[in-house]
C-alpha cells in the first residue's frame, strides 16, 4: 500500500465515522473523538494486523503445501524499467521490524495474536 493510498483510506473511513455519528468537516470536531466514542481503530491497523495473521497460517505449513511452494517460485525475464513494486513478502518485513517481531514467533498462536493486535 502506497502512502496516497494510505492517506485515501484514512480520509474515507474518518468521512464514514462523521457520517454515522450525524456530523461533518464544518463540525470541527476532531477524528479521535470519533475513534473514542466508536472504539474503532484504524482500518490500516486492521490491515496489518490480518496480513501478519496470515503471515502466521503461511509459516506454520508444511514446506510442501502450494502456498509454500509459491514462496520459493522465481521468474525467469527481464524486469521493467524503474522501481519495483512492493511485494507482499517485503510489506511483512517492514510490519515485522515495526512491531519488533521475528518469523520464529509465529510457533506460539497465544504470543503472537497478542503482539499483532492493536488494542483501542
Amino acid at each position: 500500500m502506497t502512502k496516497a493510498q494510505k492517506r485515501r483510506m484514512d480520509v474515507t473511513e474518518m468521512r464514514m465515522l462523521r457520517w454515522i455519528c450525524g456530523k461533518t468537516m464544518l463540525d470541527m470536531i476532531p477524528s479521535s473523538v470519533f475513534r473514542e466514542n466508536l472504539k474503532v481503530r484504524s482500518i490500516v491497523d486492521k490491515l496489518r494486523e490480518e496480513r501478519l495473521r496470515w503471515f502466521r497460517h503461511v509459516r506454520r505449513r508444511p514446506l510442501t503445501a502450494p502456498v509454500r511452494r509459491v514462496e520459493a517460485l522465481t521468474v525467469d525475464g527481464v524486469r521493467r524499467r524503474g522501481r519495483p513494486t512492493r511485494r507482499w513478502e517485503d510489506r511483512i518485513k517492514l510490519d515485522l521490524k515495526e512491531l519488533i517481531l521475528t518469523e520464529d514467533m509465529t510457533s506460539n498462536r497465544m504470543a503472537w495474536r497478542a503482539r499483532i493486535t492493536i488494542d483501542e
